[in-house]
């Protein structure tokens, strides 16, 4: 609006004094970058932030809309001195200056960082971090799942490990985006596919090196809160060694590299074999030992063992010798009892009375009763008896006795 000199000024109405205002800031402030710090920072249910951007000397008021803050991966706080880009244009129902802000950057510290410890802090306060709530690996697991890109080196180093360990382990890969927009929401997806099918003992989730932005979907608040409700432990394996994400500090282990997970995974499996080959190769030790003192054992009877056959003629040999010795004892016996037969016999020769017979004695029987008469008084005249002599004998009747 152009007034001539001397002229009486036009009069405007305040809303279109302020279009005015707003025509000329916005057409020669349309791209700012201003320095300051954040103060009243407010953010209604409309989703848009609303604060001031002031240094020491002035202040500013500013406002980013829904469609730009949703794209900040941090969020701004109170005090936080920021690089702000945008245009500066007029709020006209109050008519005052505001800086519609399109980009934000924290001065001091990158916005990724920034973000990071912001949502890292966020959960360790929830409790997500908590040693207590970590689950232990199975020792055994027959099904690792596996969430990362089907194409990436993750999954190439992990299958090389387990091919080369020989571990029996079935694989199961979900694959996923592992950077880029929407990666974060498929990586948290693939968990919770896992657990509602509950084919997997395990979940490995990661993806190789890379930069901080490349690694970002693991930083991703949907992504720990995926791995904090699983119901399967989870092994975050992301980046490099050097490399930490919120992933790793949620998960219940973190390994290094996507191979150090894979070997992790099957840790337990190899002790327990080596642990198996250390006792089989105890067991066989003693074993050998036991063998080894039983067969001295043997070896030693074996040469106290005397065979059935020389055990056989060792008792023919002593009975042949008991049958020599009890024949010459026989034999001794039989002379001697002879020797003394002889003897008894000439003895009972002498009194024999066949002796007295043949010097011409006889012996007298009496025929009735068949005594010897000893006395002639034992007779009478009549009785019949025999008489024996050294050779035959005789009968008689006795005419007369005397005594």
């Amino acid at each position: 609006m152009v007034m001539a000199v001397g002229s009486a000024p036009q009069v405007v109405s305040v809303s279109r004094l302020t279009a005015l205002l707003q025509e000329v800031v916005e057409d020669n402030f349309f791209q700012v970058l201003v320095e300051g710090e954040i103060s009243n920072f407010s953010t209604p249910v409309s989703g848009h932030w609303y604060f001031c951007l002031k240094d020491a000397g002035a202040q500013l008021r500013g406002v980013m809309f829904r469609t730009q803050n949703r794209l900040l991966r941090f969020r701004p706080e109170n005090g936080m001195r920021v690089l702000v880009g945008g245009r500066v244009s007029v709020y006209q129902q109050r008519g005052e200056l505001q800086l519609i802000v399109e980009s934000l950057e924290p001065q001091g510290v990158g916005s990724l960082q920034l973000a990071f410890e912001q949502c890292k802090a966020r959960l360790a306060a929830e409790g997500l971090f908590d040693a207590q709530r970590k689950r232990p690996l199975p020792p055994f697991p027959r099904c690792v799942g596996v969430v990362t890109s089907a194409t990436g080196a993750a999954i190439h180093d992990l299958m090389q490990v387990l091919r080369r360990r020989h571990a029996g382990v079935r694989v199961l890969l979900r694959p996923v985006r592992v950077q880029g927009e929407g990666a974060a929401g498929e990586i948290a997806e693939a968990i919770a596919d896992f657990n509602r099918h509950g084919e997997a003992d395990v979940l490995i989730v990661g993806r190789g090196g890379g930069s901080m932005e490349d690694l970002w979907a693991f930083n991703e608040e949907i992504v720990a809160r995926a791995i904090s409700a699983s119901a399967l432990p989870v092994i975050a394996a992301v980046g490099h060694e050097t490399d930490f994400t919120i992933a790793d500090f949620v998960a219940d282990l973190r390994a290094p590299t996507p191979s150090a997970a894979a070997e992790l995974v099957i840790k337990s499996r190899l002790e327990l074999e080596n642990h198996l080959d250390h006792l089989a190769q105890r067991l066989g030790r003693q074993m050998d030992g036991r063998l080894r003192m039983v067969r001295e054992r043997v070896e030693s009877l074996g040469k106290r063992l005397i065979s059935p056959r020389q055990e056989l003629l060792r008792y023919r040999q002593r009975q042949e010798d008991l049958t020599r010795r009890l024949q010459r004892a026989m034999d001794r016996r039989r002379t001697e009892a002879e020797g003394r037969l002889a003897a008894l016999a000439g003895r009972l020769d002498i009194l024999s009375p066949l002796r007295t017979l043949e010097r011409g004695y006889a012996i007298v029987f009496t025929e009735q009763s068949g005594r010897a008469v000893r006395a002639a008084d034992e007779l009478a005249t009549g009785d019949r008896v025999r008489l024996r002599f050294a050779a035959g004998g005789a009968r008689a009747i006795i005419e007369k006795v005397e005594p």
